[in-house]
């Protein structure tokens, strides 16, 4: 049977959409699933479990437009053959005339939101570049495309440009050696002309192997690299990683790789090689932003006080801003005073005070950064740089 639901890609761009839609009230959904059985046959019941939160939030805001609203979500709980290809994580999320489905390959904590916006700090964490990132696994005989985190790391459909093989660029029409004429005790009768080849089997090889790489360098960066905006690691043999390093113009490609034929890798080997090599450009990001912050609060510009980074974010003077992933502050945000007020997530109307945070830095041309609780500068669940 199939799916009659169907989750779409996450990208910067549905963030985006999420972000600016207005209208009211915004359901999120977000659940851990599993992706094999039997333990995924749960998963229906604790989805049937937050949808009835989100039904008892909507029954005190906006009794009217419960039956409506609520609909959507019961036809994805009884849809069967969805939950039987789920990943790590699904959000869903839903207003009038409004849903989107989106599975994750990391887990995500379970919560149910009916608010006047979205609750994306999740999703805003897991879009951050720093914890994702593309692998390019290249091989004369199969191109391959990937992207992970810490967690994981799934196979991508590559765009129908992108060569699978060198065999696509290369052809038995085309003349890999070249040869000149050349004449010795003149040109004329008695005198027969000598070919001499300019180059030999392995230069023709060699050519074709460096067109292959270019066709599979240009594809992949116009049809997946600028699409993403993800950093791209290559995996592939010493020789073929040092020329492909050599003719890419993909300003994403990282200098760092895997210096091993990917095709002798199993997933979970080719998985932890990558993350080994990813690691460490996470952590000294997350510590270039962490000193980021402690230079700007050593001049005034910083502060790590909720209320105070609320008031500077509604006057659009956040430029940075750290939010510890997972924390939670029931309340709202006044937008136009900065006001907190707290309250209690079952409550209508009520949000978590750092998502909303983060979203309206963001609005204002300011950047935000989710990470861990032991990678934040402070214990307050924020760290904001000013920008004056």
């Amino acid at each position: 049977m199939q799916a009659r639901h169907t989750p779409l890609n996450l990208t910067s761009a549905s963030l985006e959409e999420l972000v600016g839609l207005h209208a009211r009230p915004c359901l999120s959904l977000y659940m851990g699933t599993h992706r094999s059985h039997p333990d995924n046959q749960q998963d229906p019941v604790r989805f049937r479990h937050l949808v009835g939160a989100l039904k008892t939030s909507l029954h005190h805001q906006a009794p009217d437009a419960l039956r409506a609203l609520i609909a959507p979500f019961e036809a994805l709980e009884n849809d069967h053959a969805f939950w039987e290809h789920t990943l790590d994580g699904l959000v869903v999320m839903g207003a009038t005339d409004f849903f989107r489905i989106y599975v994750l390959p990391r887990p995500v904590a379970d919560l149910a939101v009916v608010a006047d916006s979205f609750h994306t700090q999740p999703l805003r964490q897991f879009l951050q570049s720093v914890e994702r990132y593309q692998v390019l696994a290249l091989s004369l005989n199969k191109v391959q495309l990937f992207e992970g985190n810490r967690d994981s790391l799934e196979a991508l459909s590559l765009a129908s440009e992108v060569p699978r093989s060198s065999s696509d660029t290369s052809s038995d029409r085309q003349q890999t050696t070249h040869s000149s004429v050349s004449s010795y005790g003149g040109l004329g009768a008695g005198h027969s002309a000598m070919h001499h080849g300019l180059g030999g089997k392995k230069d023709g090889m060699d050519s074709e192997v460096e067109r292959f790489f270019r066709a599979v360098d240009r594809a992949v960066q116009a049809h997946h690299s600028d699409v993403s905006g993800l950093p791209l690691m290559l995996a592939a043999l010493p020789e073929h990683h040092h020329l492909f390093q050599a003719i890419s113009h993909n300003p994403r490609l990282m200098k760092q790789g895997l210096l091993i034929n990917p095709d002798s890798l199993s997933p979970t080997e080719l998985q932890q090689r990558a993350w080994a090599v990813a690691a460490p450009a996470q952590q000294a990001q997350q510590s270039a932003w962490c000193d980021d912050y402690a230079a700007a609060k050593a001049k005034g510009l910083g502060s790590d006080n909720l209320a105070d980074v609320a008031h500077a974010a509604t006057a659009g003077r956040v430029g940075t801003l750290l939010i510890e992933a997972g924390r939670l502050v029931p309340g709202r945000i006044d937008g136009t005073t900065g006001r907190i007020d707290y309250s209690e997530l079952g409550y209508p109307r009520v949000d978590d005070v750092l998502d909303d945070l983060g979203t309206l830095v963001e609005k204002l041309g300011g950047q935000v950064h989710v990470q861990a609780a032991e990678h934040m500068p402070t214990t307050t669940g924020v760290a904001a740089s000013y920008r004056h």
